[in-house]
């Protein structure tokens, strides 16, 4: 009938084998998006650790506790053979940093050769670094929020110390700027809404590149 649009779909083999299943193509939409969560999920997950191994050595946090254990199980299999290759840049661990980056490049290929590999591949390493930055931002708001509740809730905590000198270097510029507010620090705050507005600038730059992809 002319009222009515025909939908696309995708031919599946039937459970027995011999006749094919037609899916609608929003099927295949809603795999890819799952696909998607998944590796953005894990491979933000791997980047993260990366990243936050990378700032601990910098900062000079002892890697003694939970937190810091658990950074070199989950990276130590990628961070370890490009250390041989990559030396470091002062304080600065570039191995963490360039195992960080190849995750998300390999996210993004990945995501391009589900979406059928025939796009532009220019685009590839720009999504993998902004990628990179979504991570590390994301990772600068959850240190700290949890620096900020455990102040409040939790000083005496073991992770109270590992989190305060994470947090330290971002608050330490904002607090010369921003004075107590009736005894209040409120550099944390300052600090998230300025995280916030970078990950929403971010977000626009690499949903564009994400196009040359379609």
């Amino acid at each position: 009938m002319g009222g009515m649009r025909q939908l696309s779909s995708h031919a599946v083999p039937g459970p027995d084998g011999r006749g094919p299943i037609f899916l609608p193509q929003s099927y295949n939409a809603m795999l890819f998006q799952i696909v998607s969560f998944l590796l953005d999920v894990v491979v933000g997950l791997l980047t993260g650790v990366c990243l936050l191994r990378m700032y601990m050595q910098a900062q000079r946090v002892p890697f003694g506790n939970p937190v810091g254990q658990l950074v070199f199980a989950l990276s130590d299999w990628i961070v370890m053979p490009l250390r041989r290759i990559i030396k470091p840049a002062g304080r600065w661990d570039m191995s963490s940093l360039i195992a960080a980056f190849l995750l998300q490049l390999l996210q993004f290929v990945l995501l391009w050769l589900l979406m059928g590999g025939q796009s532009t591949v220019v685009a590839l390493p720009w999504l993998a670094l902004c990628g990179l930055a979504r991570v590390a931002l994301s990772g600068m708001v959850g240190v700290l929020l949890i620096y900020a509740i455990l102040s409040w809730v939790q000083p005496q905590s073991p992770m109270y110390g590992v989190l305060q000198r994470l947090s330290e270097p971002m608050l330490r510029p904002i607090r010369r700027v921003v004075p107590l507010i009736g005894g209040i620090d409120l550099s944390a705050l300052v600090a998230l809404v300025l995280l916030q507005i970078a990950l929403m600038v971010l977000a626009y730059i690499q949903g564009s590149g994400l196009m040359l992809l379609a």
